[in-house]
């Protein structure tokens, strides 16, 4: 996830991600937001959680996840965004902030929102009027093509910052992620040895560097080898894993 903060410190962007499905846009926008903690009590309003840790994840990211719904309507928007901030300005106030942060009229400083290729027109302008108004940075994520349909808003182009493509993995950070799959299966991969080297290979091959297909795959090699009771990820547990999915072009 990529912040660019301003000359005070605080965040102030204007920001297109874009990216095929699966290379972890989604993923990488959540952590950063530690929304995976905090959206269930956001939702549920009021129930019962282990509050202190949410509200000092919550105070660390000073962050909004949000996904529009199919077909969200500029009314909608109206009415969720500016709950959802309250409820996040309202966790945050609950963790120790400090004395300078009493200054802060608004504790959010960064709406992330996700498939913003659901949004229309109207409700972009939604959201260019809060970046303009309420001085929240908003990160705007989506699929292939989102950049060249903000580009023909000059209004709401024109405080774009920069665009970033998200790309599927690299040799290097494929070979770190496979290397913490290993360890979950309880064990050490090693690139010098034979069968592992190859069962690393067919999952390149396989998932072409795509975080979600990884993460799926290595569900089903994880499942197949706990019913034969194997000990070793092997390229024939990986075909077989393979071929119990759907997979089409990544």
């Amino acid at each position: 996830m990529v912040v660019v903060l301003d000359e005070g410190g605080h965040t102030r962007l204007q920001f297109a991600g874009h990216g095929p499905a699966g290379v972890g846009k989604t993923l990488s926008a959540r952590r950063h937001a530690r929304w995976d903690a905090a959206e269930p009590l956001l939702a549920d309003w009021g129930r019962p959680a282990d509050r202190p840790t949410i509200y000092a994840a919550l105070a660390r990211a000073r962050t909004a996840f949000y996904t529009p719904a199919v077909g969200v309507t500029l009314r909608e928007l109206k009415q969720d965004l500016p709950r959802l901030l309250a409820r996040t300005d309202r966790l945050i106030d609950e963790h120790p902030q400090g004395e300078d942060a009493l200054i802060a009229r608004r504790r959010v400083e960064l709406m992330i929102v996700d498939e913003a290729e659901r949004l229309s027109m109207p409700t972009l302008e939604y959201l260019r009027d809060l970046y303009d108004r309420e001085g929240i940075g908003v990160i705007l994520i989506g699929m292939p093509g989102i950049e060249l349909r903000l580009s023909r808003y000059p209004q709401l182009f024109s405080r774009v910052g920069f665009a970033h493509a998200y790309r599927p993995l690299r040799s290097e950070e494929l070979t770190f992620v496979l290397t913490r799959r290993w360890r979950q299966l309880g064990l050490d991969l090693d690139e010098a040895d034979f069968t592992d080297a190859q069962a690393a290979a067919a999952i390149v091959r396989i998932t072409g560097g795509n975080f979600r297909l990884v993460h799926r795959l290595f569900v089903q090699i994880a499942r197949i080898m706990r019913i034969n009771e194997l000990n070793a990820v092997t390229e024939d547990v990986v075909e077989a894993a393979r071929s119990v999915l759907v997979i089409g072009a990544t």
